[in-house]
């Protein structure tokens, strides 16, 4: 199926669930101004005929499908499909809901069915959404597990977050580099089925030392005699538990993988780590990037209550809120520089505007980089020395632009000298300011898009403003 043509069922079928979520409304307002000695069997009768039809269109829903219409559904909808779904499409959609929408079902979901539901997950999945569950809940699915699956919920829940051991899975298929090629065969016919996302099976020693990599296409057309040893590739691409996931993720993209073994600190194989698991975790990781960059304390749900909302928004306004005073400040200090040529309060907006604008491209490729790996100690000098070019370059070309208008428009040459010498400066200072917030947050092991678009406003705004009214005071009062 094409990605378009996927949309476009996607689309309908939301569409359709948010039309049947609507008949019911208003059969149910419709059958209350009834006066009927039969309203209630009439009202009761109409309503499960309509929750039938309901149910049958969400069982025939992928699970990450549900979870997009129910994100995208107000609450009081979004409560009417969730009732609606059976324990084990339930507990999917709780793994592909994002964790706001995520911490909303759980917080409306009963605890006898909450249990129920969670008891359909496997220990890692289990591991996956246990920071939305109440822990004594946790601890009741727990003991219902036996004794290999709690054994692989605690060795999950030990990893750090955002490590390849919290994304890895247990499901693979392993080979003995002892066998031949029909032997490893015969193996995996064993099986009942092979795990998602298998086109390799991993190799292992006597002591399950991973040894190397068995494609499916060299199972399927070596020799059945051909030993395993001689065929399998050595070049195998392997992380541990405690590896981050973002390099994880960066390895994935470099070498196309669709699937790695993970070893522990002796080289044995314990697990490995999918495509759609680093898909899914990048598309966290960007989502929470973008959101922090706004300043914005936490992912948020769009259908959440207003108070809630707020409160995710108040950190970063906050500072927002002093960076714009002191920026005001900064005003304050040149009142009597305005008041003698009325034209600055106009053209100030487009000093800091300019600066602001060339700051934020220069701190989205410094984050892009550094997300990346393509800024080191080493070249990093170099990187600064090429953004002070190109700073200076662009704010000679605008800068003049902009004075060239400036003069003509108040018939003051030294006004437009003026404008072009403060946006070149601006813009140098927002280049610097841009690399350098990214590089520091980064050098202090936090993100370095945590708040950057906040102290990159405050620095362009104030430097803007003391800039050109600073040059305004010396050269035309």
């Amino acid at each position: 199926m094409t990605t378009s043509r996927s949309q476009e069922r996607l689309q309908e079928s939301l569409s359709l669930v948010t039309t049947l979520l609507e008949k019911q409304r208003v059969i149910e307002t419709l059958t209350h101004k009834q006066e009927s000695k039969n309203k209630e069997l009439v009202e009761s009768l109409v309503h499960r005929q309509n929750l039938a039809l309901l149910q049958r269109k969400l069982r025939d829903l992928h699970p990450a499908d549900l979870a997009h219409i129910i994100e995208v559904l107000p609450q009081a909808d979004r409560l009417v499909v969730w009732a609606e779904l059976e324990p084990y499409r339930a507990a999917q959609v709780l793994l592909e809901a994002s964790r706001s929408v995520r911490d909303s079902l759980v917080e409306a979901t009963e605890r006898r069915r909450l249990v129920e539901l969670l008891g359909q997950l496997d220990p890692d999945e289990l591991a996956y959404v246990r920071e939305s569950i109440d822990p004594d809940i946790v601890a009741e699915v727990y003991h219902s597990l036996d004794a290999r699956e709690q054994s692989l919920f605690r060795s999950t829940v030990a990893y750090p977050e955002d490590s390849v051991g919290r994304l890895m899975s247990p499901e693979l298929v392993w080979v003995r580099d002892t066998w031949d090629i029909g032997g490893a065969l015969e193996e995996v016919r064993r099986r009942a089925e092979l795990p998602p996302r298998t086109e390799t099976l991993f190799v292992v020693d006597a002591r399950h030392v991973l040894r190397g990599a068995l494609s499916l296409k060299d199972l399927l057309l070596r020799p059945p005699g051909a030993s395993v040893s001689a065929v399998m590739s050595t070049d195998v691409v392997s992380f541990t538990p405690q590896d981050h996931a973002s390099d994880a993720a960066k390895a994935f993209e470099r070498y196309d993988l669709i699937a790695a073994p993970v070893v522990d600190e002796r080289g044995k194989l314990i697990g490995r780590l999918t495509v759609d698991v680093v898909m899914d975790f990048l598309q966290r990781q960007a989502q929470s990037e973008a959101l922090r960059r706004a300043g914005l304390s936490g992912e948020e749900d769009y259908f959440a209550p207003a108070w809630t909302s707020a409160k995710n928004r108040w950190l970063w306004l906050f500072v927002n809120l002093l960076t714009a005073f002191m920026a005001s400040r900064v005003i304050g200090l040149f009142e009597s520089t305005i008041q003698d040529l009325v034209a600055l309060a106009a053209l100030m907006p487009i000093v800091a505007s300019v600066g602001g604008n060339t700051g934020n491209q220069t701190v989205a490729l410094m984050i892009r980089g550094l997300a990346l790996d393509r800024i080191t100690r080493a070249n990093t000098r170099h990187l600064l020395q090429k953004e002070l070019f190109v700073s200076l370059m662009n704010g000679a070309v605008w800068g003049t632009a902009v004075g060239l208008v400036a003069a003509v428009l108040y018939g003051s040459v030294p006004l437009g000298l003026v404008m072009a010498a403060a946006i070149l400066l601006n813009l140098v200072v927002a280049a610097m300011v841009g690399c350098a917030v990214p590089l520091v947050l980064h050098g202090l092991g936090r993100d370095p898009a945590q708040g950057a678009s906040v102290l990159l406003t405050f620095s362009t705004d104030s430097m803007g403003f003391f800039i050109f009214l600073g040059l305004a005071r010396a050269f035309l009062v």
